[in-house]
């Protein structure tokens, strides 16, 4: 069966970046990702195109949003955070498996993190929400797929 769970997917960050070769490490502390990519929409339409308006994908643009428990004594939310503070890049791969098993697949990309509010829920966990948008890099974001060893 090819359809995934949620619970199968993982996040991976490397502060290094993308660019050689990354090494990640799990983000384990996110509860739940969204990866939205979508192109830019460019006008082509002509006298051609029987009154009808036409269009080609332009420009992609990828957001990643997750939420983690509040642990500051958790490395992967110590990253997240201390790129937040810093105003610097750090490497995200958002996969639908393990990083390290044929066939997952995912966006790889240099990431500024936008966003990372607190929520003091009265009856949980106090948590961060974080909003990560692919940044200025010598590494262009990648859709990848992990080839067979």
């Amino acid at each position: 069966m090819g359809s995934k769970m949620g619970f199968e997917a993982k996040c991976y960050f490397c502060a290094a970046g993308i660019g050689g070769t990354p090494d990640w490490t799990e983000l384990t502390n996110v509860k739940d990702v969204s990866l939205s990519v979508e192109a830019s929409e460019a006008d082509v339409t002509t006298r051609a195109s029987g009154g009808h308006k036409v269009v080609v994908g332009g420009l992609k643009e990828a957001t990643i949003e997750f939420e983690m428990v509040w642990d500051t004594e958790d490395a992967g939310f110590a990253a997240i955070q201390a790129a937040f503070n810093g105003r610097t890049a750090i490497g995200l791969a958002v996969m639908d498996g393990d990083i390290a098993t044929a066939g997952s697949q995912g966006l790889w990309a240099d990431c500024a993190i936008l966003k990372f509010d607190r929520q003091e829920k009265l009856g949980e966990a106090i948590t961060a929400s974080v909003t990560a948008k692919p940044t200025y890099s010598a590494d262009a974001p990648e859709w990848k797929t992990i080839a067979a060893a």
